[in-house]
């Protein structure tokens, strides 16, 4: 608990759905001093506003989790934002926070940095052995320039940037737009709409045959903090749960949790994506001591509740006639 003491932290990012568990856990570890950048107030694309959130926040630590995100379609729709948005946010904060003499600087990829037939699990030292799938090939690599400039520069100025690897996340807060969201907020929306319009299918993309591994949101927080404690290491670190489930079988327990009555149709036009995601957890339990804890059925009826209740909230919100 001492580590944060009187330590300032800069969470990019900390509005948003993982940056939101991460600074309710810093406050709650005692951490007194934390700058939340607003996009209104910091462009994080600009080094102008890079240089100036810096200024006001005078970090000790940085945790960089702002990113352009999204599931297949945005991907498919902005490869170029993708690329573009989350490269130079990153490769510009932490050059300018290396210049600042921040003390540690951490930065998180994302599992779709992974060549896209890895074997399962993957592995950290599997990470340069292909390209990325093909969809979200451009957000992939652009984030995982963040592990090669965090290992040049320990390398060349001793600056001590770490990079975490997460696996899809899930949970309370997470967005719904069927344009930009993940398949656990998509599926969840999908039912729930088709439930209370009595429909009796739902269309989903691909053939339900790819795997996936999950990790709840505020699971996802506590590793990233553990990490930022614990460990000062060149290497990427995987942050998961180490279970693997088929989308079919996801759309399946979610129909079950919400209580949709219809049935499914299988999209085949529609873009599979990455055959099989699963991650190898064990240097995460090694090197901090980090260990998934949420069941994946309660963490999906925690974001069923939440998604159900900012449902009735905006109904209720809606003026009558």
């Amino acid at each position: 608990m001492g580590f944060w003491n009187n330590r300032r932290v800069l969470v990019t990012g900390g509005a948003g759905f993982l940056g939101s568990f991460v600074v309710e856990q810093l406050r709650a570890r005692g951490c007194d001093n934390v700058f939340v950048p607003r996009h209104r107030d910091y462009d994080l694309c600009q080094l102008a506003a890079i240089r100036q959130v810096l200024a006001d926040a005078r970090p000790d630590l940085v945790i960089h989790l702002a990113a352009r995100v999204g599931g297949i379609g945005a991907n498919r729709l902005y490869p170029a934002e993708f690329f573009y948005d989350n490269l130079i946010m990153g490769v510009q904060l932490m050059h300018e926070a290396y210049k600042c003499e921040v003390s540690k600087f951490v930065a998180l990829g994302t599992v779709c940095a992974y060549p896209k037939f890895t074997p399962v699990p993957f592995r950290e030292q599997d990470l340069w052995n292909g390209y990325p799938e093909e969809t979200n090939a451009p957000y992939g690599l652009a984030k995982k320039m963040l592990l090669v400039q965090a290992q040049a520069y320990r390398q060349q100025y001793g600056f001590n940037a770490i990079f975490l690897l997460p696996v899809n996340l899930y949970g309370p807060g997470d967005h719904d737009d069927l344009e930009r969201s993940h398949v656990i907020p998509a599926l969840i929306r999908k039912c729930v709409e088709a439930r209370d319009r009595d429909d009796d299918h739902i269309v989903l993309w691909g053939d339900g045959s790819p795997t996936r591994e999950f990790l709840y949101v505020a699971d996802a927080a506590q590793g990233i903090l553990l990490a930022a404690e614990h460990f000062d290491g060149p290497e990427p670190v995987n942050l998961g749960s180490g279970q693997e489930i088929s989308i079919r079988d996801l759309a399946q327990i979610i129909v079950r949790l919400t209580g949709f009555q219809g049935h499914i149709v299988w999209d085949t036009t529609r873009p599979n994506g990455q055959p099989r995601r699963a991650l190898d957890t064990s240097q995460a339990r090694r090197l901090f001591g980090f260990q998934a804890q949420t069941p994946f059925e309660e963490g999906l009826q925690r974001t069923i509740e939440w998604y159900t209740e900012q449902r009735r909230t905006a109904g209720d919100a809606r003026p009558t006639a």
